[in-house]
């Protein structure tokens, strides 16, 4: 029996694995930071035999109100992935499971590897209203990709779509792959008009450093990609220099940036209500944008959520925010679940892939619902 983590996104530390009733291991932080909660890691041992997995030490992750009620995913093929048992002891994470196979994956939640990402990248490419377009590189030496999907035009909105600033919140990146398969559907009436009306710049994979890394929510120095807005540099955050560079020649209509939120077992969005010129019209479209995702997909919620800012208090560090104030414009923070949509509960899977990509899909909806309204 033995436990490697050796692998893209791979993340763990094995203190002992000679028993099969008692694994203990521990979560790797990010690089030059104190920050983790991200595991993706492989057991090769017995099937049909029952293992506990102990990873020691998670009272002191990042979000440990991430691991109440909290279930591991598990994935036999890499391709479908279910949840087992888990329990969180107030210091420990127990994992409860008898694998049917001999090798089994075990993860925070679905990864989305770096080769899906560069498929993603070239799927999308295969479409004449896509031109793909490299800003830079990352620290590690890894592309930033922009997706432009539509052409230019006088009179036709920006919208931009950016993803995985947090790498561990994979289920972003699924989220992205939702929304590209809509909107590059020839025969998907909402795609048509949208893109009749708007032209989309996507980055599917804000910080592909530390998606590769197996980090949580930092990049290949230690940085906070989302608390980097305000003054982003190549030495520490090229990401978001290199993307930020990018909006401010091109401009913004409409902002979604995508992530997952360890703790609230809820989809629902965050927006510029503290932002010093958030005014009454951009009320009005964050109210419109709202109901319309609401009208979309009963996955989406409006009761739980973000505490609001108080008006002039928002963090400009923070993308939707900073892009908001900076274009004027309607931007929300986009967030799901790493447990449950407690709303429409799965026991089997939980919130998942294939649940996030269908909410990029519904969401598109919810963007035409508004894309008139914008200025």
């Amino acid at each position: 029996m033995f436990i490697t983590s050796q692998f893209d996104s791979g993340n763990i530390e094995v203190v002992k694995a000679e028993d099969a009733s008692d694994i203990r291991l521990r979560i790797r932080k990010d690089a030059e930071s104190d920050f983790f909660q991200w595991f993706h890691f492989k057991l090769y041992s017995e099937a049909e035999r029952a293992h506990r997995l102990t990873i020691e030490g998670v009272d002191t992750a990042a979000y440990p109100d991430g691991w109440k009620d909290y279930r591991a995913m598990a994935s036999y093929d890499r391709e479908h992935w279910f949840r087992v048992d888990t329990t969180f002891d107030g210091k420990n994470l127990i994992i409860e499971h008898t694998p049917e196979q001999e090798t089994v994956f075990y993860a925070y939640f679905v990864p989305y590897s770096y080769e899906r990402h560069l498929d993603l990248l070239q799927a999308a490419q295969q479409s004449s209203w896509v031109e793909q377009r490299v800003l830079g590189q990352t620290l590690d030496g890894r592309d930033m990709t922009l997706l432009q999907i539509g052409e230019p035009a006088e009179g036709k909105k920006k919208i931009w779509v950016t993803a995985r600033q947090h790498p561990g919140e994979s289920m972003a990146e699924w989220f992205i792959e939702g929304l590209l398969h809509r909107l590059l559907d020839e025969d998907d009436g909402v795609a048509r008009l949208l893109l009749d009306k708007a032209v989309f710049y996507v980055v599917p994979n804000m910080n592909p450093d530390g998606s590769v890394r197996g980090h949580l929510r930092t990049n290949a120095k230690g940085v906070n990609l989302n608390r980097e807005w305000q003054t982003p540099s190549m030495e520490k955050s090229p990401e978001v220099y290199l993307v930020r560079e990018e909006m401010v020649r091109i401009g913004v209509d409409m902002y979604l940036d995508i992530h997952g939120d360890e703790a609230i077992p809820y989809n629902f969005v965050a927006g510029c209500e503290g932002n010093p010129s958030y005014d009454q019209r951009l009320q009005g479209l964050e109210g419109d944008f709202k109901q319309a995702l609401l009208n979309a997909t009963p996955e989406f919620q409006v009761t739980h959520g973000y505490e609001l800012d108080a008006p002039g208090q928002a963090n400009l560090t923070v993308a939707a925010a900073n892009v908001g104030e900076t274009f004027n414009c309607l931007s929300f923070t986009v967030e799901m679940p790493f447990k449950d949509n407690n709303d429409i509960a799965n026991p089997a899977t939980g919130w998942s892939d294939v649940r996030s990509q269908q909410f990029g899909y519904d969401t598109l909806a919810a963007v035409l619902a508004v894309a008139d309204k914008l200025r």
